[in-house]
């Protein structure tokens, strides 16, 4: 096993991305990041190694914004994400896409990608973001 965690979405086709979630009211990001790793993946056998120093921000594109306003009656305009980089520790059992039971299923498949693979699959409007995340973590990827 080596590479970097992605998996596939089930609301959209063909789209790839690295585990992310929301951060709860007074939630501190490195908690919420590995609770949300695992709601989505099941994964508890991980360690954090680094954090981007700074956060990372996009919009959505207008089909993207209509549909979610639809789906949770608000507009949201785009996303600012607070960045960390785990290396999981278990075994690849543990990875479970129906996640921990809390939260409704967002993966169909999973892979382990190159940074090249993980640009490659992810949504365009995630793809500088994505660049970026990798530059900053590309010193603990060699």
């Amino acid at each position: 096993m080596s590479g970097i965690f992605a998996a596939s979405r089930l609301d959209i086709p063909n789209a790839w991305q690295m585990p992310q979630g929301g951060i709860d009211e007074n939630e501190d990001p490195k908690i919420a990041a590995v609770r949300e790793l695992k709601e989505e993946t099941g994964i508890i056998s991980a360690e954090i190694l680094a954090e981007a120093p700074y956060w990372l921000t996009y919009d959505f594109p207008p089909e993207v914004r209509e549909k979610l306003k639809r789906q949770w009656v608000s507009d949201w305009k785009g996303q600012a994400q607070k960045w960390f980089l785990l290396k999981f520790t278990g075994k690849e059992e543990e990875i479970n896409l129906l996640g921990d039971g809390t939260e409704k299923p967002e993966f169909g498949e999973w892979s382990w990608m190159s940074p090249e693979q993980i640009l490659d699959h992810a949504v365009d409007f995630k793809k500088p973001v994505y660049k970026e995340v990798l530059t900053v973590f590309a010193p603990y990827l060699e």
